[in-house]
């Protein structure tokens, strides 16, 4: 082969495996944000249901120093996250925010009681449990009236129940296209040195001799391809830090290690298994099926 054709082939050959290590990339950029999503699916609906809060209007006579009291034994309260007590000066504030400044002129006392906000744990926020609870935190003597807002827990549970079945049909179908994606993308690269296999099965090698080097490919385009993927993802979530910390808060160390974990395994693997398999019919093929 002249010194010409040769350079081209073999530029023909490097953007060949750079367009297929960044379409894989691609690919497994999907399938980390959908491990992303399946692994932190739990502490996300955690997240919404913990920034339910109860209030808890306390009777007129009581003070700021009783109601941070009844506060801090109601935060004793297994099924409670947290408490915060809420005088009358800050909600005073609050509600001139919310409905103007003239609003409270019109009455000769100020109308805000003492209030407690109080955060349940993730666990006890379903309807049944707040049945149970409301009746405890009416039993203390400092309380006059609880709004347990339950209506919209129950919008909430439904929901979430709502969100995660399709959250869940869409993940599965995305990584069935994944995989299938990633395979083709191998398949058609390795298909461009058909003629070269062909050729090492002439001289006699066997299958096992002709997909060793093409494994050894496989595992380092999938590694490549993976650790891409893993810094797009790493520069996502540092932009997710920056500008949305709280959604930030929802991911765990383990859970990132582990989504990084599963874009290894799945960009090796699937490349490896679809190698094997594309060489193995490869080098059974025939020479004229070659040219189809």
């Amino acid at each position: 082969m002249p010194k010409g054709e040769k350079k081209k082939m073999k530029r023909r050959l490097t953007g060949a495996y750079v367009s297929s290590v960044i379409s894989i990339s691609l690919v497994l950029l999907l399938i980390g944000v959908a491990s992303a999503l399946i692994l932190n699916a739990g502490r996300v609906s955690n997240y919404f249901k913990e920034n339910i809060q109860i209030s808890l209007l306390c009777a007129t006579p009581v003070t700021e120093a009783q109601a941070a009291a009844c506060a801090a034994r109601i935060d004793s309260l297994p099924f409670v996250r947290s408490t915060e007590m809420i005088g009358k000066a800050q909600g005073e504030k609050e509600l001139k925010e919310m409905l103007g400044e003239d609003f409270l002129s019109v009455f000769e006392t100020a109308p805000i009681p003492v209030s407690i906000n109080v955060g349940l744990r993730a666990d006890y926020v379903h309807a049944d449990s707040l049945a149970r609870i409301i009746p405890i935190l009416q039993a203390f003597p400092e309380i006059e009236e609880v709004e347990s807002r339950q209506s919209l827990v129950e919008d909430l549970t439904r929901n979430l129940s709502g969100i995660s079945l399709v959250l869940g049909i869409f993940i599965a179908l995305l990584l069935f296209i994944s995989f299938i994606l990633i395979g083709n993308t191998v398949r058609l690269s390795l298909f461009a040195r058909r003629f070269t296999i062909h050729t090492m099965r002439l001289v006699g090698a066997t299958r096992g001799f002709i997909r060793r080097p093409f494994v050894r490919a496989a595992v380092v385009q999938g590694l490549v391809s993976a650790l891409l993927s893993c810094a797009v993802l790493a520069g996502a979530l540092l932009l997710v830090r920056r500008s949305f910390p709280q959604i930030y808060a929802v991911f765990s160390t383990g859970v990132l290690a582990a989504v990084a974990a599963i874009v290894l395994v799945c960009g090796v693997l699937i490349c490896v298994v679809a190698t094997y398999f594309t060489v193995n019919k490869l080098a059974l093929a025939s020479e004229d099926s070659l040219y189809y």
